[in-house]
């Protein structure tokens, strides 16, 4: 099974290509189910939306995204480089056997110690109520190709943006080694990150140069 690199690598890195999260009113709510949910990966979603008590349909923020994001910072892994929540949801998702047929088969365990980079951005998706505008992936290469696929694929790093980094430099999505989200352009030439698998294997917020 094909998996994404490590990021053990420091400051050196690139903002290689991003995808813009898109924009609505805050969900206030604490579902996490998608109403795209089970589309296809490699099919057009909808913006993410959620229900209100008035039935109405509501789009997720990227502050709400964030948020979620924000509260698993220091969130760790084990010494086998696994062993998150991040990475029991997707081994329990219908996504994981979706992704192992994909990538040459095996169980949903071959996930339990593997790079979860990607995971983690994917179980912020699924928290915040907002899967069919981040995706679902294990495999970074895979998962910026489905924003390409879908149209999604943009330079500007706005806040709740899901960016992808390749640390050698290119713009490559098949170069892709790493993916988190955008908290904020600083305006100096660095944006402001939230990353899971980053430093010594922990969700941490991190400031990256873009050039």
């Amino acid at each position: 099974m094909v998996k994404h690199i490590f990021d053990r690598i420091p400051s050196t890195s690139r903002l290689a290509l991003g995808a813009t999260l898109a924009l609505g009113a805050a969900f206030a709510g604490t579902s996490a189910a998608a109403t795209a949910a089970a589309a296809s990966p490699s099919q057009p979603h909808p913006v993410a939306q959620q229900h209100s008590s008035a039935g109405q349909a509501t789009a997720v923020s990227a502050s709400t995204v964030l948020q979620v994001a924000e509260s698993q910072i220091g969130v760790t892994e084990d010494a086998a480089g696994g062993g998150t929540k991040f990475h029991q949801w997707y081994m329990s998702s219908p996504r994981a056997a979706e992704t192992l047929a994909r990538d040459g088969g095996g169980t949903p365990s071959l996930y339990a110690n593997a790079p979860w980079c990607a995971m983690f951005v994917s179980w912020v998706g699924e928290q915040a109520g907002a899967r069919s505008t981040i995706g679902w992936d294990a495999y970074t290469v895979t998962h910026a190709q489905w924003f390409k696929d879908n149209n999604r694929w943009g330079s500007e790093a706005k806040p709740g943006s899901v960016v992808f980094f390749d640390w050698g430099g290119s713009k490559n999505i098949s170069a892709v080694d790493h993916v988190g989200l955008v908290k904020k352009d600083n305006g100096d030439g660095t944006i402001t990150t939230i990353e899971g698998n980053t430093g010594n294997g922990k969700v941490e917020e991190r400031i990256r140069p873009v050039s």
